[in-house]
């Protein structure tokens, strides 16, 4: 992602002032003055990360997930340091459509005899599951579902439905080489809808990451893509 990130940000014209990786950690020793700093790492490591572009004044846009547990210490850290936070589990225009279609869906499912499921397959080097975009899909249908209160990890969704009707089951497969599939199942007595997200590349993720990046400089708070998207309803 991190190469991905700086040939487009090169493309349009940004200037990288500094890399940072495993042999090249990202500390208070090492951090040098940005305009923004743009984060995809680890979840064992992000938190540490965040903390020292906020704590350094620097704007930062994560991509990374995992570490979301975190995530309400780090907001208050920065909102209490005039600091600037934007974060996603998924910088795709297409997958934030996804999130928003998703939301409408089940607003119009809420009366009817359809069953919840969510099935997300990524590559092999993923290291969280569910992935962060399946647990955002999860969260955004837990806010407009009626009948549904809290996601599950399943290795069985069937089984799952019949043992919990108000538990959203979320199944995670890892497979080689694939950037990331998304599939909301709506399934009836008589009938299975479908409705899926699947990436090509990582293209749409690196030029997202680094869209949140310009929009981001200048404003101080904690952001995601619905702020950048501007979504209606």
């Amino acid at each position: 992602m991190g190469q991905i990130i700086e040939k487009l940000a090169v493309e349009k014209g940004h200037e990288i002032v500094a890399r940072y990786n495993s042999t090249t950690p990202f500390n208070d020793e090492t951090v040098l003055p940005a305009d923004v700093a743009i984060e995809f790492s680890s979840p064992h490591l992000a938190v540490s990360h965040l903390l020292t572009c906020i704590d350094h004044g620097i704007p930062v846009v994560t991509g990374t997930t995992g570490w979301y547990h975190d995530y309400e210490m780090v907001k208050s850290t920065c909102l209490e340091k005039n600091g600037t936070l934007f974060t996603a589990t998924n910088f795709s225009l297409g997958v934030n459509l996804f999130f928003e279609m998703s939301r409408k869906l089940t607003r119009m499912m809420n009366h009817q005899p359809y069953q919840l499921s969510i099935e997300e397959i990524h590559h092999t080097e993923k290291k969280d599951a569910p992935s962060g975009t399946a647990i955002t899909l999860a969260e955004t249908i837990l806010e407009e579902s009626n009948a549904l209160n809290r996601w599950v990890l399943s290795e069985d969704k069937n089984a799952s439905l019949k043992t919990d009707k108000h538990a959203l089951p979320i199944v995670a497969k890892r497979l080689p080489g694939v950037p990331g599939t998304h599939i909301l199942t709506f399934e009836s007595e008589v009938d299975i809808i479908k409705f899926e997200h699947e990436a090509k590349s990582r293209l749409g993720f690196a030029s997202g990451a680094v869209l949140a990046a310009e929009w981001v400089c200048g404003k101080s708070g904690v952001f995601g893509m619905r702020d950048l998207l501007n979504f209606e309803g």
